[in-house]
């Protein structure tokens, strides 16, 4: 195993100072090979290329050798569809953590041989996106998927990768599981991986899930990637607007490495050259928008020191200083700031405030009780608030009903509303975008902290903090001064403890009493 801390280190800084040449494609390498289901290990294997790390090491290793010398920085192992998901399809699901093992040793092997003092070479573990997306497919629950990418996460870190690509991603949810699966591996070794998280992009402008690279971002930047990045899809002249507007958000390195443009229909053939390519994602280097270059479908070795080439001497993406925005997302993302100011929370799919969904959810109509959450968005609600929580119901038999059906008919943001952390945890499983917990405080205590805030961590999400404490005399803060001491004391734990970004906290000062007439609450509001 690498040192990691040594690797990300060196990654950082070397990224900083030059933009590094990733390598190409190596299912196109693969193919132009011509090689036989003998060499895959028999025809119930043609097609695994993952499997040629056991059968054929000797062509995996010349590949790598070839993108090495033609000026790869950092080269990807043979793994992108080395999770026990894809490699059950040929018999192969027990064998994930050694394929991804020698995968990684067979690319440190080559990449240590090919490093000088002066330019180091770099493995990245790649981790494709399996055959399952979530929510487009299906076949796979949330929990399945990250145990598959955490095996696989843990076989390409023994074998020697100094950083995980989580590339060619079309489905947000597939890339949180994997995140989480990351995170696991790396409380469990004690130490942090650098990852990479890269999409692709349809031509249609969204991901197959459907979301643009704004709501992408909001819904991953929790995850503080090494880079994020395009990959695949189109050719660089479709990634323009995507890239310029990444580099615009992020202030993390970015990266992108197209294919060779599009295939011609009835040749197959990629059509961008070498020239083509490297002249294409020139544009991008002298705009100053990338970190990170190479090429993906339809690339070879011509392409990557074309790409190599090119690069050589410029400058890199200089990155921003981080930007505190308060942003939410479904499939599309939304900012509170002036300009949005107030946002709107529909509250008609709480079973506590609607009799009508309360009745539907009894009756488990899931299609009708999730219309009524279509039915507020088009109302003009920006963000869905959805409480299940009910002493009639068992709320996590409820969670993938009802959620499966909101996730296909609102594209905002999803607030969850309920006591339960496990069942938090559950509803943000089914979430792309970035959601709001609804909500905590310290009532009793730091208890519902220290049970709510490592979720929201781990998934990214805001959450709304009422003013209470467990103040004997004044648990629920009426002066602004009450008010103000327990929002202070609250956002000093979640920041500092518990690692909440500032700007994913939100504060409800709790003020709806004073329009119930009692006299006790008059003023509470001011």
């Amino acid at each position: 195993m690498q040192n990691l801390k040594e690797s990300a280190r060196a990654l950082r800084e070397l990224l900083s100072e030059r933009i590094l040449v990733l390598d190409g494609a190596m299912g196109t390498m693969l193919q132009q090979r011509h090689l036989t289901p003998a060499d895959f290990g028999g025809p119930a294997l043609d097609g695994c290329n993952e499997n040629l790390v056991r059968t054929r090491p000797d062509v995996v290793l010349d590949i790598h050798r070839l993108y090495l010398e033609a000026g790869a920085d950092i080269i990807e192992t043979n793994s992108f569809g080395g999770t026990p998901i894809v490699l059950g399809e040929y018999g192969l699901a027990a064998d994930a953590l050694e394929l991804n093992r020698r995968a990684a040793e067979l690319a440190r092997q080559a990449a240590d041989a090919a490093s000088t003092p002066g330019k180091p070479r770099f493995v990245a573990g790649s981790m494709g996106p399996t055959t399952k997306a979530i929510t487009v497919t299906g076949g796979v629950t949330f929990e399945g998927l990250s145990e598959a990418f955490y095996v696989q996460a843990c076989g390409l870190i023994e074998g020697g990768a100094d950083v995980l690509l989580v590339e060619t991603c079309q489905d947000t949810r597939n890339i949180k599981a994997a995140v989480l699966a990351i995170q696991k591996l790396s409380r469990e070794l004690g130490a942090g991986i650098p990852l990479m998280i890269s999409v692709t992009i349809e031509p249609m402008g969204t991901m197959l899930a459907g979301q643009n690279i704004e709501a992408m971002w909001t819904s991953l930047r929790h995850a503080h990637p090494l880079a994020f990045g395009m990959n695949c899809g189109t050719g660089p002249e479709f990634m323009t607007d995507h890239v310029r507007t990444l580099n615009e958000l992020t202030s993390e390195f970015v990266s992108c490495y197209p294919n060779a443009g599009l295939p011609d229909p009835e040749t197959t053939q990629y059509l961008e050259t070498p020239e083509s390519l490297a002249a294409q994602l020139e544009k991008f280097v002298n705009h100053g928008w990338l970190n990170i270059v190479g090429g993906c479908c339809g690339t070879t070795e011509k392409h990557i020191r074309a790409i190599a080439q090119m690069a050589e001497g410029k400058r890199p993406r200089q990155k921003p200083a981080a930007k505190h925005r308060a942003v939410y997302a479904g499939i599309e993302m939304i900012e509170a700031e002036e300009s949005t100011r107030p946002l709107l929370v529909g509250e008609r799919t709480n079973v506590i405030g609607s009799r009508l969904f309360k009745q539907l959810v009894a009756e488990e109509k899931w299609e009708e009780a999730s219309e009524i959450a279509r039915r507020q968005v088009r109302g003009g609600a920006q963000i869905v608030d959805v409480c299940l929580q009910s002493t009639e119901r068992d709320e996590k038999n409820d969670i993938p009903a009802f959620y499966e059906k909101l996730i296909r008919k609102v594209k905002v943001p999803v607030m969850v509303d309920t006591t339960d952390p496990a069942a938090v945890a559950q509803a943000l499983t089914y979430s792309q975008g970035k959601a709001i917990i609804n909500s905590i405080n310290l009532e009793d205590g730091e208890e519902k902290f220290e049970r709510v805030a490592p979720i929201a961590h781990e998934f990214g999400a805001a959450v709304v903090v009422g003013c209470i404490d467990e103040n004997p005399v004044q648990a629920q803060a009426f002066t602004r001064e009450r008010k103000l001491e327990i929002a202070l004391r609250s956002y000093k734990l979640l920041t500092e403890k518990y690692g909440i970004e500032p700007e994913d906290i939100i504060f409800d000062p709790l003020v709806f009493p004073c329009a119930t007439g009692d006299e006790n609450y008059i003023g509470g509001a001011v």
